[in-house]
């Protein structure tokens, strides 16, 4: 494990050449066989979306300790509120903050594309919510590579459960996630661009039991669609 004062950080682009089809018709609600007629769809809106997209990610990694607040993120002004989020880093020494997008210029495809064919923006959409979940996932794993010797917790992201959306703005001025991968967050806390991620996740240097990990502790999972028709979202 990195000594206590280490501060990691990095920044990058990163190379999407296609955008996985299946999680995006799992967005969309499809199952079963696909009509062509949606394949070709697809496969035109994939190859539009490609030709815009910017993924980017950042992360840095923090010491963090509990208090009656809640889990205070050493050295910055944050302060993780709420049970959810406590729990999720139980046990925890150090948390790693992400950021993930992939870019402004997809919600502006996806706004133009709807004002022509509301489908075609449907399925852009879904692909984007498929190509910013990539990113994530390719964040993931330099995590993992970076801290090699710890055990990790899923990502969790404000908004889930009880950890409070409102703490957007301070986590993006902390990460200055702004200037380096032009993400912002305007009313509602909504980030900007829309296909974007904040998560958290906790580094520990015991593994991490399964129960804090996807559906078990998930808040969604009694309702969770997914779950319904036996499958899950991802996380």
């Amino acid at each position: 494990s990195s000594a206590a004062s280490d501060v990691y950080k990095r920044q990058i682009l990163i190379v999407l050449n296609e955008i996985n089809k299946d999680e995006a018709l799992r967005y969309m609600g499809h199952r079963g066989e696909i009509p062509q007629t949606l394949k070709e769809l697809v496969l035109k809106c994939e190859k539009q979306l490609l030709e815009v997209i910017r993924p980017a990610y950042i992360f840095k990694c923090f010491d963090i300790e509990t208090s009656e607040e809640g889990v205070r993120v050493l050295n910055t002004s944050l302060t993780f509120k709420g049970n959810d989020i406590k729990n999720h880093l139980e046990g925890c020494s150090k948390a790693v903050l992400m950021c993930a997008t992939i870019g402004a210029d997809a919600d502006k495809l996806i706004r133009l594309t709807e004002i022509s064919d509301i489908s075609a923006a449907f399925v852009m959409d879904s692909l984007a919510s498929a190509a910013i979940e990539q990113v994530c996932l390719e964040t993931d794993k330099i995590i993992k590579e970076t801290f090699p010797s710890d055990f990790f917790t899923w990502r969790f992201s404000p908004g889930y459960g009880d950890f409070p959306i409102e703490i957007q703005g301070e986590f993006l001025d902390v990460m200055n996630a702004q200037k380096r991968i032009g993400l912002n967050v305007g009313s509602g806390n909504i980030l900007i661009p829309r296909k974007s991620v904040t998560a958290v996740a906790g580094l520990s240097q015991t593994p991490v039991p399964k129960k804090r990990r996807g559906c078990v502790c998930c808040n969604m999972a009694e309702v969770c669609q997914y779950r319904k028709r036996g499958d899950h979202c991802g996380f």
